[in-house]
């Protein structure tokens, strides 16, 4: 027993650190992380290897704890204006998405694989969610400098759509476990009115879990080193007592998780370092176990269905739902085919996979190989893609800070302060003269090994590391002021103007001066609401718009999404890549009107020169000559 308890652990352990020295390989070449974590478990299995794990319960509550711990640090990392600003086109793709995706995908499935509707339908449901660990990892630690819009939306649709998934997956296996053939309309009308009763009991114990936990951090005063397991405890308690009462604890841990993170709770710097490692230990843990579970001897029966499927679901299902879902909002056409390409599979449809098996349906193990199939051509095609993707699509932008060293320390008594260590950067603003706000002086600074008050050191300079006790919540312009400047490709040198505009100043004045043609009213404006204007009422960093002759380009907006840079431009940059589809609700309105009004030209033209033949005409004298 005692020899098998040391083999058991070395052989985890063992599995755990290679998969953390192929993040090296993964960094390295732009591999997917995640699909190398699969491979692992793969080659230490049954056909590898030789390591037997066949438990389908195992799999799945190990799984499903290590999701719960994703989900919760997914939404502890999810700002509030991020959510405000893709809850509309997010929630949609959640909800309608998922339906979309399972109705389109089942019944392709249905054509492909020998199974019964019903058993398309659920893996159709089992691969119809993205990811969150896909997504995080790609869009986070990547370093995919995406525009915010977009990677908002990706984000919080990843989170959010999982539960949705799982409701479906499990009703359906429950379904055809009791072997019962329901009417289309029972079907609908139970899946609509559990689905009510599931995510609304879910958002309840989340909403309520997430405060009990902030309320809970604040009024005990527990030791910094038990503070992180304590609420890691406390989120896994939230998604158990969400699911005992027929809730949605996946959705409940997500809640918990925004509320807590969006919240004034104490050590958040803690917490986000301890979540952030495991949530990285959950995914390694889920796609390791989940390799173990697969038997790869059994793929080649079914691998060219599966292919097609998964390519069916990249190219024809997905792209359906997210156009379907996102006609109501206006994105432009290359951030919807964008969202459209990252619907990631990953290790949720794999571990929903494995409800058939735990149901004893009869086909369970073809839906479970034909869904890791899936997910493997989705991490080898989609995975390896994005960057590039989003390159050809214009919808990479220049970081906005360079280099920046920083160091957040919580110091025990301090609620609500932080002591940041900067290191003066070459370059950044501090080292050429700018001044630091009056409520962040610095308490110490190290010169040359020597620490000094501030008063006495005179102008910063690179390399002094500068120690400010400020609130936790400062603002972005501490970072903005140790912070290099961003270094920007050759090839987008003149991404944000050649000129410099102050947004304060008038419509008027820039018309006067370049004569873009603005209308009287656009003239009595500032140039920043003018550009808010343009672009619906919502500025971003990176957003252009094209007036006239002249382009102006969004370089920097402050914590209320105000304008406070401007960039202008003589010569706007080439069109993107053109998406012959995912017209958008306004664009489709636009494209109307401008037939409907081309339509009209003609016959206004022609009536116009009909009315002309019929009027009549003036007396023509005669030429008379003289005699």
């Amino acid at each position: 027993m005692e020899h098998a308890i040391y083999l058991v652990t070395l052989v985890g352990t063992a599995l755990v650190v290679a998969a953390a020295f192929s993040s090296l390989i993964a960094f390295r070449f732009g591999a997917p992380l995640l699909l190398l974590f699969l491979c692992i478990g793969l080659a230490t299995g049954t056909d590898g290897l030789g390591i037997e794990f066949d438990n389908a319960r195992i799999a799945y509550f190990a799984g499903s704890l290590a999701l719960a711990v994703i989900l919760f640090d997914s939404g502890f990392g999810t700002p509030l204006n991020a959510l405000r600003q893709a809850a509309g086109p997010a929630l949609s793709l959640a909800t309608f998405g998922v339906l979309l995706t399972t109705g389109l995908f089942g019944a392709a499935a249905y054509y492909l694989l020998d199974l019964s509707w019903l058993e398309s339908f659920l893996l159709g449901a089992a691969v119809a969610s993205t990811d969150a660990a896909a997504v995080f990892f790609l869009l986070r630690a990547g370093e995919i400098n995406l525009r915010e819009r977009v990677r908002s939306t990706l984000e919080v649709e990843s989170g959010t759509n999982d539960p949705i998934a799982i409701f479906l997956t499990i009703t359906l296996v429950e379904v055809i476990a009791a072997h019962a053939n329901p009417e289309t309309n029972v079907l609908v009308t139970n899946l609509i009115l559990g689905f009510l009763v599931n995510m609304g009991l879910g958002a309840v114990v989340g909403a309520l879990g997430g405060l009990a936990i902030v309320r809970l951090v604040d009024r005990l005063n527990l030791d910094h080193g038990l503070l992180p397991i304590f609420v890691l405890t406390l989120s896994l308690m939230v998604f158990a007592a969400a699911g005992a009462i027929g809730g949605s604890g996946f959705l409940a841990v997500y809640i918990a998780g925004l509320i807590a993170g969006n919240s004034d709770i104490r050590a958040v710097t803690i917490l986000k370092r301890f979540q952030d490692g495991m949530s990285w230990l959950a995914q390694i843990i889920m796609f390791l176990i989940l390799g173990l579970f697969a038997t790869p001897s059994q793929f080649p029966a079914i691998m060219v269905p599966a292919i097609a499927l998964g390519l069916f679901l990249m190219f024809v299902a997905r792209p359906i739902a997210v156009w379907l879902c996102l006609i109501p909002f206006r994105l432009p056409r290359p951030e919807v085919a964008f969202v459209s390409w990252v619907g990631l599979r990953g290790a949720v449809s794999i571990l929903l996979a494995i409800t058939p098996l735990l149901g004893g349906l009869e086909n369970g193990r073809t839906i479970f190989n034909a869904a890791f199939i899936i997910v493997l051509v989705s991490l080898v095609i989609q995975g390896w893609t994005v960057g590039p993707l989003a390159r050809r699509l214009g919808l990479i932008v220049p970081a906005r800070l360079g280099p920046l060293d920083k160091v957040e320390l919580e110091l025990p008594g301090s609620a609500h302060h932080e002591l940041l260590a900067y290191r003066v950067a070459h370059g950044s603003p501090v080292a050429r003269g700018e001044r630091i706000p009056r409520w962040a002086r610095p308490s110490l600074v190290l010169r040359d090994g020597r620490s000094m008050r501030f008063q006495d050191m005179g102008r910063l300079a690179a390399g002094d590391q500068v120690y400010i006790f400020v609130p936790d919540r400062y603002p972005r312009l501490l970072d903005k002021l140790f912070a290099s400047r961003a270094v920007v490709d050759p090839e987008d040198a003149d991404f944000f103007g050649a000129f410099a505009v102050d947004p304060a100043r008038s419509g008027a004045e820039l018309e006067a001066a370049y004569a873009p043609g603005l209308t009287e009213a656009e003239q009595k404006l500032t140039v920043g609401a003018l550009v808010t204007a343009r672009l619906g009422g919502h500025a971003e960093y990176a957003d252009r718009v094209l007036i006239g002759s002249i382009e102006l380009i969004v370089r920097d907006v402050d914590d209320k999404g105000r304008i406070t840079g401007l960039g202008l431009s003589f010569e706007p940059t080439a069109p993107v890549a053109r998406v012959p589809v995912f017209l958008s609700a306004g664009e489709m309105g636009d494209r109307l009107g401008a037939f409907i009004r081309n339509w009209r030209k003609p016959t206004e033209t022609q009536e116009a020169a009909a009315q002309a033949e019929d009027a009549p005409k003036p007396p023509v004298e005669k030429a008379t000559t003289g005699s």
